[in-house]
């Protein structure tokens, strides 16, 4: 591939390196110039252009990041259509995620035009999260790079997410003088909400003497009817032949491990009874702070082995104390957290394609499209709606008169989305968790769709960014978590949330809500095809 500036009329064919204006028209980067661009830039008068230009056997980078995700195996993972050189992977079930490291740092070590990231290795993932990304870094790569690549793809399963399987769960709790039925009740139900996550459920419950035997007895009625047994001791273990330990051997069992290098989580005891897991669980479980606990428990239930290696090698990385990784089951009696999601909506826009009138004056059903959208989020289970105006900004407002929305002015509107995302961000205020950015020319888009969208955002610990799909196709609108509001400060031109999404590899969740998230009415036909009518004054 060769890179580097050339005259525009040479241009035709090469891939366009940044983003360029015409009049009204914005070419964007990656952007392959016809000869209608040739004769619009040199009429620009544009004399000179940065390009990149294909070798013979080149491949473009979504051509090849597409054949790099076909070559790896990717057990219920779903793998993304390729967009500017990148092809993300997410999971299609909730469950633990494994990757073959060694193929991945070949891979990586090969050139470092192409690249895979993933998640970490038995990371517990939800279903819908992003678990691998593929990038190619230039507009092109030399197909004998991609060959190599592919060539490195030996293992039968490079990648996987190994599902969760619902399991039936016996619970037993030791006794000792002073340990309060509080304590009890309370580590039941953190550990039925930890179990939770994975649909599998405590079916039975023993309350025992702190005593080998009868320990012993209770593990052997739970394994009856139940897929596993845990343990919680009203002492922690201070020997490897203590009561838990020792009473699984006494019923027939063996002991894998007792004891492991994660803190909290040390004080663990893993062993198996006639095949049937049974986890003597470290006092620290009975929180619902992450845990070595937690990194068994999500072995077991999705039915990856765990061996006395396993645990012993957890130690690099198994340091806990301060490093809260996923959303967690609540303290019993303590009020969930409900993070604050604010709509932003865009209506600042010329309407350029429309040829004159404002397109978000046009009538439905005998309302104005902008009060219309307005009164969707409004209706929604958000905290509050901030409606960014620009062009006409004093129609919009008229229009708008008496909502509970909150206007903000975007001077800058003529620049292009961008100022318009920006000027939305800032406006939000210091609770914000999130910004689900809506469009307001989207007359489909309803409230009940703007709440799917926030549940999905909720349920994700308020990390993700969540986008409305349509058949499986992006589309609008976007909810963008607060870590990414710095980002939306530093676009620049006709650019958008999609642009956050596709550039900055964050976990993407994928909400389908119908053919509302693929419509809107830029053109005159588009209006009328969704039931618009133009307003020309």
């Amino acid at each position: 591939m060769k890179f580097g500036a050339i005259r525009t009329e040479d241009a035709k064919g090469a891939i366009l390196a940044h983003s360029v204006s015409v009049g009204e028209r914005r070419l964007r980067k990656a952007h392959v110039l016809s000869a209608e661009d040739i004769a619009a830039l040199t009429a620009a008068g544009v004399r000179e252009l940065v390009v990149a230009r294909l070798d013979p056997g080149d491949l473009g980078e979504d051509q090849a990041a597409d054949r790099i995700a076909k070559k790896l195996s990717a057990d219920n993972i779903e793998t993304k259509p390729a967009a500017t050189g990148r092809v993300n992977l997410h999971a299609e079930a909730s469950g633990v995620f494994t990757v073959d490291k060694a193929t991945i740092d070949a891979i990586n070590a090969v050139d470092p035009a192409i690249t895979i990231a993933t998640v970490a290795q038995y990371a517990e993932v939800e279903k819908g999260q992003m678990v691998a990304t593929i990038k190619i870094i230039p507009f092109a790569v030399s197909s004998d790079l991609v060959e190599r690549v592919i060539g490195l793809v030996n293992s039968a399963q490079v990648l996987a997410v190994h599902p969760f399987r619902p399991r039936r769960i016996g619970l037993v709790q030791t006794m000792l003088p002073g340990l309060k039925e509080s304590v009890l009740n309370k580590t039941a139900n953190i550990t039925a909400a930890r179990f939770a996550r994975s649909q599998s459920r405590i079916t039975q419950e023993r309350r025992t003497p702190h005593e080998t035997g009868a320990v012993k007895q209770a593990v052997e009625e739970l394994l009856g009817d139940n897929d596993m047994v845990v343990v919680f001791g009203a002492s922690a273990m201070s020997d490897f032949e203590d009561v838990i330990p020792a009473a699984i051997v006494q019923a027939g069992g063996k002991v894998v491990r007792a004891g492991m290098p994660v803190d909290p989580g040390n004080l663990l005891v893993l062993g198996e009874v006639g095949g049937k897991p049974v986890i003597g669980a470290p006092g620290c479980a009975r929180s619902p702070k992450e845990n070595g606990f937690d990194w068994v428990l999500d072995r077991v239930i999705a039915g990856l082995p765990v061996t006395d290696m396993d645990i012993a090698g957890m130690g690099v990385g198994g340091l806990l104390m301060e490093i809260p990784t996923r959303p967690q089951p609540r303290e019993i009696g303590e009020k969930p957290r409900n993070p604050k999601v604010y709509v932003v909506l865009l209506a600042a826009g010329r309407s350029s394609r429309m040829g004159g009138p404002n397109k978000l004056m046009a009538l439905f059903d005998q309302k104005p499209l902008i009060r219309q959208s307005a009164e969707r989020a409004i209706a929604s289970r958000t905290a509050g709606t901030i409606v960014v105006t620009g062009h006409q900004a004093d129609r919009i407002e008229r229009t708008l008169a008496g909502l509970d929305i909150r206007l903000t002015h975007n001077a800058d509107f003529v620049s292009g989305l961008s100022s318009s995302l920006k000027a939305g961000i800032a406006a939000l205020p210091d609770d914000a968790a999130g910004a689900l950015v809506v469009l307001g020319d989207m007359p489909a888009v309803t409230a009940a769709d703007l709440d799917h969208m926030v549940e999905a955002f909720r349920r994700s610990g308020a990390q993700s960014i969540v986008r409305a799909t349509h058949d499986g196709k992006r589309g609008n609108p976007v909810l963008l978590p607060r870590a990414l509001f710095p980002v939306v400060a530093t676009l620049q031109g006709d650019t958008g949330a999609r642009h956050i999404v596709e550039a900055e590899g964050a976990d993407v969740i994928d909400v389908e809500i119908g053919a509302g998230a693929a419509i809107d009415v830029d053109t005159r036909d588009a209006m009328v095809e969704a039931g618009g009518i133009l307003q020309e004054t």
